[in-house]
């Protein structure tokens, strides 16, 4: 449908009343026909693991961590809206929470992690809705469970594409007929027998990809609270540089190295049927932004700086002196592969292999030490940076330095 376009708010975006009444306001400059994919509000993605965490570590449910997602969202509600009804329902979803914990104690990490932390996406859009309806901004509300379907790898689901498309045609532009703005939520998915997955964390962009990918959308944008994409993160340069067009396949490779601006495998659909994205700022959503599109060069072509921290260094080395070859890569790569975690840097030597990759739970770092001690000396680092130049020089180097 060319005459659909996609958008996609953050958590960043919501994260307060005031925010949430900003997003209504850009919603109502213009009448088109759109999807519209909310994140979980703020940090509350964050909050939510940490119930989880404590309640894997210790057993029990720490009230005051779900007090603390239950304050934040009533707190927004509150100032957005006075209904009783609605917020007896907020506090029931939150119930919902804790009670979703308890009955997947038993089940494996990944699991109870995406049974559970779903609900601070539920709990954004149910907010929104209601307070849309209070204000008369018409749109119907769609649970993503029912449209996006999954596989069961929990916490990095892959899409079924064929299922998807089918569910997203099929509800989605039913919905449009009646309807101009549908909204649903990014990150959370229907997985086999209607458990919950989800896409990956900051998979709400992905969502909202394949969204646009289904319905052959006009384009999708993604509004974030940066004037585009730059060339460098502002929390940690003073001058940045805005990109005003970039090709897909330069997004990919910005987006595999660590650019946080952008989920890495929310290109590649978008690509395949030529859907331009948009990177706007929802601060100053008069801004042109960046378009990301079938063009063949970045411009300006300039360095981009690219940090990501909590990263932990992993360095082998055969303990009987043997040579780093073909066999023990195969070892170390199928254990990578089995827990799920993709290495973001690897060097080899004749007696050494070291790779580099993002924090991960405690129990899946244990396995990794456990089983790869058996065959190699191990040291590792955690808490360091990994910093990428794309399209480096010798200036942007010795600057850096």
């Amino acid at each position: 449908m060319k005459n659909v376009f996609v958008e996609k708010f953050g958590g960043a975006s919501v994260n307060t009343a005031e925010a949430v009444r900003n997003v209504a306001s850009i919603l109502r400059k213009e009448k088109k026909k759109r999807v519209v994919v909310f994140s979980a509000m703020g940090k509350t993605t964050n909050a939510i693991e940490d119930v989880v965490n404590e309640f894997c570590r210790t057993g029990n449910l720490e009230e005051s961590l779900v007090d603390r997602v239950r304050e934040f969202h009533l707190n927004i509600f509150d100032s957005l809206l006075k209904n009783d009804e609605k917020r007896k329902e907020i506090l029931e979803i939150i119930d919902g929470l804790a009670l979703a914990i308890k009955e997947n104690r038993d089940e494996p990490y990944d699991k109870l992690y995406d049974s559970t932390v779903v609900f601070g996406e539920i709990l954004s859009l149910k907010i929104i809705s209601a307070y849309f309806s209070s204000i008369g901004l018409e749109h119907r509300a769609v649970d993503s469970r029912k449209i996006i379907k999954t596989n069961d790898n929990y916490r990095s689901a892959e899409p079924l594409w064929n299922e998807s498309n089918e569910k997203i045609r099929e509800l989605i532009i039913k919905e449009l007929e009646d309807c101009n703005t549908i909204i649903t939520q990014g990150f959370m998915a229907g997985g086999p027998n209607g458990v919950s997955t989800t896409l990956g964390r900051e998979g709400s962009d992905f969502s909202a990809a394949i969204i646009a990918y289904c319905l052959d959308a006009q384009s999708l944008t993604i509004w974030k609270d940066v004037d585009g994409l730059l060339n460098a993160d502002p929390k940690h340069f003073n001058k940045t540089v805005k990109f005003e067009t970039i090709p897909f396949r330069e997004a990919i490779e910005l987006s595999y190295y660590g650019a946080s601006i952008i989920h890495p495998k929310t290109i590649k659909p978008l690509e395949n049927k030529d859907i331009p994205l948009y990177v706007k700022s929802f601060l100053n959503p008069s801004e042109k932004g960046t378009i990301i599109c079938k063009c063949k060069e970045i411009d300006p072509l300039m360095p981009s700086y690219i940090f990501k921290d909590n990263q932990i260094l992993l360095s082998l080395t055969p303990k009987d002196f043997s040579f780093i070859a073909e066999n023990n890569l195969s070892e170390i790569f199928g254990l990578f592969s089995r827990v799920g975690i993709r290495i973001n840097l690897m060097q080899n030597s004749a007696l050494s292999f070291s790779l580099c990759f993002d924090q991960v739970n405690p129990k899946i770092l244990k396995q990794i030490l456990r089983e790869l001690s058996i065959n190699y000396k191990v040291k590792y680092n955690k808490g360091l940076r990994l910093i990428t130049i794309r399209h480096f020089d010798d200036e942007s180097i010795s600057k850096l330095i």
